[in-house]
């Protein structure tokens, strides 16, 4: 039997249902600021889908473009304006910035509690600690929202994560073994010998490595979850456009696995969907 599809679209729209109610509770209206440099096409897509996701769910939403060629210290100075503005309670530096900017060191200016992207040293710190008080990077908490959602039982299971990125892999990693998940986890990357092997052991296999259809449907044990967080452009001749969008995972999988986010349509709507969760989250403390 083909595997179940695991919805991203449906359950970011049942979130944001719950949303709904949390913001008409909220003590002013939640306010997500988003820095953009560049015109990067992919960047303004994406940014484009978080303005109508908070029209949608009647987030106020501000949105700083600015040129590629902008120095440092400007974008800094739009940080520190946007954390001493009490009626603003998310900001969000869309990636990737130009090579003559310093991602990092940008990232570390934003106020910790507004850091809705979940990126500053802190709020990683929290998560290492197993802290419920720190904001989560969007993707890895949105995996395990669709998780729950689809009624997976994590206690016990063994997990593999495909990527060791500070913003999906090594997150996911931490929340698959936190404590309420308590799943078993290892983590698969260049260097692993057999990654084959491992994510054969696997019960739930995370896939965020940023390389078109690399898990094979050989990889996966019959029965697995697997989650597909990557999202390639690759080329096909086939298609009008010349391009098609491939995740990290063989569609071949779906003939082993219990349970298989699509791409596109899996990960990517519960991304934007958690960002809208973390920007409520960080209204409501800011004003609790």
């Amino acid at each position: 039997m083909a595997a179940t599809r695991l919805d991203g679209k449906a359950c970011a729209a049942d979130l944001e249902e719950r949303l709904k109610t949390r913001i008409s509770k909220c003590h002013s209206q939640p306010h997500l600021a988003v820095i953009i440099v560049g015109d990067d096409p992919a960047s303004h897509v994406y940014v484009n889908n978080k303005i109508r996701s908070c029209e949608r769910l009647g987030i106020k939403s501000t949105h700083i473009s600015l040129p590629e060629d902008v120095n440092q210290e400007v974008v800094a100075k739009h940080i520190r304006e946007m954390n001493s503005d009490d009626e603003l309670h998310g900001i969000l530096i869309q990636s990737p910035l130009p090579q003559n900017l310093d991602e990092e060191s940008l990232t570390e200016l934003i106020d910790p509690k507004k850091d809705v992207d979940g990126f500053h040293p802190i709020n990683l710190g929290r998560l290492v600690q197993g802290r419920a008080d720190g904001m989560v990077p969007c993707t890895p908490l949105g995996v395990m929202e669709m998780l729950s959602w689809a009624g997976v039982d994590l206690s016990g299971k063994k997990a593999v994560v495909i990527g060791r990125s500070f913003n999906v892999g090594m997150p996911q990693a931490l929340l698959l073994a936190a404590k309420g998940a308590d799943a078993t986890v290892t983590i698969v990357h260049s260097r692993t010998k057999d990654a084959k092997s491992e994510c054969l052991t696997a019960d739930i296999v995370v896939a965020a490595v940023g390389r078109p259809e690399m898990v094979k449907s050989n990889w996966i044990k019959p029965g697995a979850i697997v989650i597909d967080v990557g999202i390639n452009r690759v080329d096909d001749s086939s298609r009008e456009r010349g391009w098609r969008l491939a995740g990290d995972v063989d569609p071949k999988v779906e003939d082993v696995a219990s349970l298989l986010s699509p791409v596109p349509g899996g990960v990517g709507p519960m991304t934007v969907a958690m960002l809208m969760a973390n920007t409520v989250r960080a209204a409501e403390s800011q004003h609790s």
